[in-house]
């Protein structure tokens, strides 16, 4: 069976490390979208309830951030009452 370019692409470390990189920003940032859209809240709903603001929550979801504060987390899982888990795999 011939190989996809992606997969060609994934045998090359550096390709796989930055694609992995980028991939799991983009993962916290949908996950608190998705939470959001479920909850019926808009981005400045959450920020009240997470103590923090709108800003900031439009960051965290963009994507593109990497900055990510593991209290801020917190407090966004708090307001959806959730935990915040964080593993290493």
């Amino acid at each position: 069976m011939k190989k996809s370019i992606f997969n060609k692409e994934m045998e090359n470390p550096k390709f796989k490390a930055i694609y992995d990189e980028v991939s799991a920003k983009m993962d916290i940032g949908e996950r608190i979208a998705e939470l959001r859209h479920k909850a019926k809240m808009s981005q400045l709903e959450l920020a009240k309830k997470a103590h923090t603001s709108r800003t900031a929550i439009a960051r965290y979801e963009s994507g593109d951030y990497d900055k990510y504060n593991v209290s801020t987390l917190a407090k966004i899982a708090k307001a959806f009452h959730k935990r915040l888990n964080i593993s290493f795999s």
